[in-house]
């Protein structure tokens, strides 16, 4: 068992929820799956209670609490991505299985949970030492749902 992981709060779903993320993002695995001994509030003996999984490296544990708790923004996962092609393959696997969009790079997925994909071009651009061309990076985004690092390093550039 890790010392630290993140629990994330699940109606019924975590073992679909780690099984989306194992295959959908690298260095992600689903490690274990624990049933209840006994009934609970939300579920039964024998039910799925929680599952031990890892996305992108980090220990996490999925726990079927029932629908009392849902996500919000204020969690979400950040993937930093190399180019474009690996933007779009995470953004449209997460949107295109029941999640929806948001804007600057947020998206959520169907379970509720927030993801920000993140190209690392975006992050350099709104950090260039010319404040300029970093406003122009940044207004750019500010405009988009999915980032789009062809647009983001054309309003780079001006």
């Amino acid at each position: 068992m890790d010392k630290n992981r993140i629990c994330l709060w699940y109606d019924g779903t975590a073992l679909d929820a780690a099984t989306f993320y194992a295959q959908t993002f690298p260095d992600s695995a689903v490690h274990a799956v624990h049933r209840a001994p006994g009934d609970y509030p939300s579920g039964k003996q024998g039910d799925v209670l929680t599952v031990e999984f890892t996305v992108m490296g980090l220990p996490c544990l999925g726990l079927n609490g029932g629908p009392a708790f849902r996500h919000s923004e204020a969690f979400s996962f950040q993937v930093a991505t190399d180019d474009q092609a690996e933007t779009d393959r995470l953004w449209n696997a997460i949107v295109g299985n029941g999640g929806e969009e948001s804007a600057c790079g947020w998206c959520k997925d169907r379970w509720g949970i927030s993801w920000q994909i993140t190209p690392r071009a975006l992050t350099a651009a709104i950090a260039d030492p010319d404040p300029a061309a970093a406003k122009r990076a940044f207004e750019a985004m500010m405009q988009m749902r999915k980032i789009d690092i062809a647009a983001i390093e054309a309003a780079r550039r001006g």
